[in-house]
């Protein structure tokens, strides 16, 4: 089977197109046929190893100290199962699904994957195409956790930080989903798109400061990492909820945040659930959720889809496709 597979950290030329062995399932697993994944931040992250001084160590223990110990990236898939172990009671041959490979050593950019019957799997979306379906375990999933840890409540006014990416495009409909008052942060190129998904106001970053525009929200949702809590605060109604996806590691500065001001912060790393993703595709059925694409790259353009992402500038998704 074709695989990209990382040597070493480093550029987007460190990823390297690979034949191994198709995997066999053991007992417990499904074997999936891939037929697309995804390119998001945290790929690049892993790849090129870029963190701040404080969580070097820590990462290099985690992901790897000399080299990515999982050198096959790539957080979620949609494919098919191709073969069960003879124990897996969950699924059959032929089953197209959706998974994320969060926990299970990545993996996802490669044309079969393993998963444990009892991994983060539903059946795909009857209304979504395999490409569609391929981003939705890890965007979706993440919108959805922070939202749900903020107890967002119907006539809440959100503000969404980053509105036209993956995470962002998610996270405005499913704030609208729950009742809320949208506003959504994006570029003058974005503005029509991030309407379209249902955003009630929008702020164009490259004209209007939010956080001087005199207006404040219940929740503020930074999808992107491009703002702190101090700068935030003052557009936050006393009680609000401050949510950043990229403070993973900071819990000693939440819980400072947390103790010295009346506004509550959540940050950290989301892990998809089945449960998440069960209620996901059942809003994709209903008409309520869509995902955003805006390029897509066969495999053997790793790389450039890898480049692609790091500009920083993607509309929704960037996903890789292995089915011609």
């Amino acid at each position: 089977m074709r695989v990209v597979s990382a040597t070493k950290y480093g550029s987007p030329e460190v990823l390297q197109l690979k034949e191994l062995e198709k995997p066999l399932p053991k007992d417990n697993e499904i074997l999936v046929k891939v037929h697309a994944t995804s390119v998001n931040v945290g790929d690049c992250r892993m790849r090129s190893f870029t963190v701040p001084p404080l969580f070097w160590l820590p990462g290099r223990i985690a992901l790897g100290l000399r080299k990515p110990r999982n050198p096959i990236f790539g957080m979620e898939l949609a494919g098919e199962v191709e073969a069960v172990g003879k124990h897996v009671k969950r699924f059959k041959a032929g089953d197209p699904i959706v998974a994320s490979t969060f926990g299970v050593h990545f993996g996802a950019h490669a044309e079969y994957k393993c998963f444990p019957e009892d991994g983060v799997i539903v059946s795909k979306p009857v209304n979504m195409t395999y490409e569609e379906a391929a981003t939705l375990s890890i965007g979706a999933t993440t919108a959805l956790f922070f939202l749900k840890r903020a107890n967002i409540k119907p006539g809440q006014k959100v503000l969404i930080i980053g509105a036209s990416g993956s995470v962002g495009t998610f996270a405005v409909q499913l704030a609208k989903y729950f009742g809320a008052e949208v506003s959504g942060v994006c570029s003058t190129a974005n503005i029509d798109m991030v309407k379209a998904l249902g955003a009630d106001t929008i702020i164009d970053y490259t004209k209007v400061d939010f956080s001087h525009n005199g207006q404040t929200y219940d929740i503020i949702f930074d999808t992107v990492g491009k703002t702190t809590f101090p700068q935030s605060k003052r557009s936050l109604n006393k009680h609000g909820n401050y949510l950043h996806t990229g403070m993973a590691g900071s819990e000693l500065k939440i819980l400072w945040y947390s103790m010295t001001t009346d506004k509550k912060v959540i940050g950290g790393t989301a892990a998809p659930r089945t449960e998440d993703l069960l209620f996901l595709k059942e809003l994709v059925e209903a008409g309520q959720l869509k995902t955003v694409i805006d390029r897509c790259f066969p495999l053997e353009q790793m790389a450039e889809a890898h480049k692609y992402v790091e500009l920083g500038h993607k509309k929704g998704n960037v996903v890789i496709r292995l089915l011609d």
